[in-house]
């Protein structure tokens, strides 16, 4: 009986976050462990479903880096990356193309669908939902001390979201799952980095909120402690004495984006524990890092 009171509690416990983001939309990054293993699809699958029953809107951007350059592999092809950035050729945009937003994208909607859930897949070039130009990087050459332009070929960055098919979806109670691909301004199609793509939908949409979920407990101190709170004030400092460094350096300036352009808060979620979802947003010691103004 103990144990049944205690379920009930737990649930109690939700119920000021469940009225608060009632009718509210979130917008989740789904990469890392948490698409790969498949306990952990299970329950983001199963997290999500769940958070539609109760009210609140949600919209998925997947990326898929792995399976790409693991099918690249297959097919003969070596992925190439300069500055972290994957080298974009037609060959490898069509490879690209056809695992995000084809394998991955049909395979998330069968999970979440199967669940109870009503998932509807789309890339950007849906409706034109992204619109995107190249992005253009630079790579300083230490032989000159001058930074030279590097071409990546056809990789984007996004330059406008139209909002009113993910409106469309949501108000119909369909749960959006969208691949990082934009279309640029001669109709050509560009893979994006999906962090990115994340934090423009969240801003058209106006979210409540943006997750992004991670292989990592969120941003780490320098004793390998998690963060919890982080306000926009403190960053330049933690960038500067190398707290925040590499791949989280996109993730963090992409909720900064997000806060300033109007949404409520970002979170930095560890994707490798179950039900991470149901945890940061429903206990409110949550389990990764929430990004603040």
């Amino acid at each position: 009986m103990k144990e049944i009171i205690r379920k009930a509690e737990i649930l109690v416990d939700a119920l000021p976050y469940i009225r608060s983001f009632y009718g509210k939309t979130f917008v989740i990054k789904y990469g890392g462990a948490a698409q790969t293993k498949d306990d952990l699809k299970e329950s983001f699958a199963k997290d999500v479903v769940m958070l539609n029953y109760i009210g609140i809107r949600t919209v998925i951007v997947h990326g898929g880096g792995p399976k790409i350059s693991a099918t690249m592999e297959k097919m003969g092809k070596k992925p190439q990356f300069l500055n972290g950035q994957r080298v974009t050729d037609q060959e490898t945009m069509d490879i690209v193309e056809m695992v995000l937003g084809g394998l991955i994208n049909k395979e998330i909607v069968s999970l979440i669908n199967r669940h109870g859930g009503k998932a509807v897949g789309l890339s950007g070039k849906d409706g034109g939902l992204i619109m995107a130009r190249k992005k253009t990087t630079k790579k300083l050459t230490p032989e000159t001390g001058v930074s030279e332009i590097i071409d990546l070929g056809l990789v984007g960055e996004v330059t406008v979201i139209d909002p009113v098919l993910i409106d469309n979806l949501d108000k119909a109670g369909f749960i959006p799952v969208i691949a990082p691909i934009g279309v640029g301004p001669h109709g050509e199609t560009l893979n994006i980095n999906a962090d990115f793509v994340a934090a423009a939908v969240a801003a058209a949409v106006k979210a409540e909120k943006l997750i992004l979920l991670t292989d990592v407990p969120g941003l780490l101190d320098k004793k390998g402690e998690t963060i919890t709170t982080l306000k926009r004030s403190q960053i330049q400092k933690l960038i500067k004495d190398g707290t925040i460094s590499g791949g989280m350096l996109p993730k963090v300036q992409s909720c900064i984006n997000v806060l300033e352009s109007g949404v409520g808060k970002t979170h930095i979620v560890d994707g490798r524990i179950p039900h991470c979802l149901l945890l940061e947003i429903f206990t409110r010691e949550g389990i990764g890092t929430e990004i603040v103004l």
